[in-house]
């Protein structure tokens, strides 16, 4: 029954955020790197925050550092959607929030470079996060697949609160119900996929110290292939990473060979609970069986990653050169 009030309680609060949106002019204007044609309401994802700020109250305020980061890392996010912040000020948030997740995590009782890795990590999936962040629905796809796995293991393992795992992905329902359309009422913004990213990681780096077993990583095994694939061609092309774009593989095959975005973010999510589900049946295997597991899978992934891009590329963009001239 708590479950179906808060879920009630975050839907009213996304349909009061929506009118001061508008009322604050809080949008997402189309251009050419965009992958919508109509101006949408920006910043619908604040609903992750805000289902995990309901845990925190109602928990009695449990995770005080990691709700402070994430308090920190939405804020900044928030603004950066309004209005584009400092560089400078983003990195200090950024590193600031990790530092609160690492001490919320014990971080700083490991060795000193486990904290040197929690820096790199979790920046590096964060913007990656936010980067994928590019068709409707594939935030909401891909969280509700990873949120998932996390809430299955964690019913057997108890890394972290389950609740804290359920408010969220209740949040996350109540935006798939507004943004997985053909025409979404909103998008995550940088709020949304920064907040719901920090989340995801901190059950994950729960889950990965409690246990001492990484292979929990490829949890996030089809955004990682995307954006590393992405990030390594368009250093090979020499443009600049931290610029917008629409290269990504989703983009490519939404945008170029004209495949349904919808269904894009859906097989996205639903392949990476598949992978999910494979990586829960392997991570009690020994040590070498898992290794085995994770080259192969990632190794296969990848080529297979390469192939449809590269087809994709080689067709859609020779004809749209052939148009061109013509």
């Amino acid at each position: 029954m708590i479950y179906i009030l808060i879920l009630l309680a975050l839907f009213i609060l996304e349909l009061l955020y929506f009118r001061v949106a508008d009322r604050f002019n809080i949008i997402d204007k189309p251009n050419e790197r965009s992958s919508h044609t109509m101006i949408t309401l920006r910043g619908g994802g604040i609903i992750f925050y805000l289902g995990a700020l309901v845990y925190f109250f109602l928990s009695g305020f449990q995770y005080p550092w990691f709700f402070l980061g994430l308090t920190l890392m939405t804020v900044v996010s928030f603004m950066d959607d309004i209005f584009t912040l400092s560089n400078k000020i983003r990195l200090l948030i950024h590193f600031s929030s990790v530092l609160l997740m690492a001490y919320q995590l014990d971080v700083f009782e490991m060795p000193w470079y486990f904290l040197l890795i929690t820096f790199v990590v979790v920046v590096g999936v964060i913007n990656a996060y936010n980067f994928m962040d590019g068709i409707n629905g594939i935030t909401a796809c891909y969280s509700l697949a990873v949120g998932g796995l996390l809430m299955l293991v964690n019913s057997e393992v108890g890394f972290v609160a389950q609740d804290l795992l359920a408010y969220t992905m209740l949040g996350v329902l109540v935006f798939t119900f507004f943004n997985f359309r053909t025409k979404a009422k909103c998008f995550a913004g940088d709020v949304g996929s920064v907040a719901i990213a920090y989340i995801l990681l901190f059950a994950l780096g729960a889950l990965i110290i409690k246990t001492g077993n990484l292979l929990y990583f490829l949890f996030l095994t089809i955004y990682g292939i995307d954006a590393v694939w992405t990030i390594i061609r368009r250093l090979y092309l020499r443009e600049n990473i931290f610029e917008a774009h629409r290269s990504h593989l989703y983009q490519f095959l939404g945008n170029e060979a004209g495949v349904n975005k919808l269904l894009i973010s859906f097989l996205y999510g639903v392949i990476q609970f598949l992978i999910g589900l494979a990586v829960i049946h392997f991570a009690d295997k020994d040590i070498t069986t898992r290794w085995i597991f994770a080259l192969v899978l990632l190794g296969g992934l990848s080529i297979l990653y390469l192939v449809i891009k590269t087809w994709v590329i080689r067709r859609y963009f020779r004809v749209e050169k052939i148009t061109l001239k013509a």
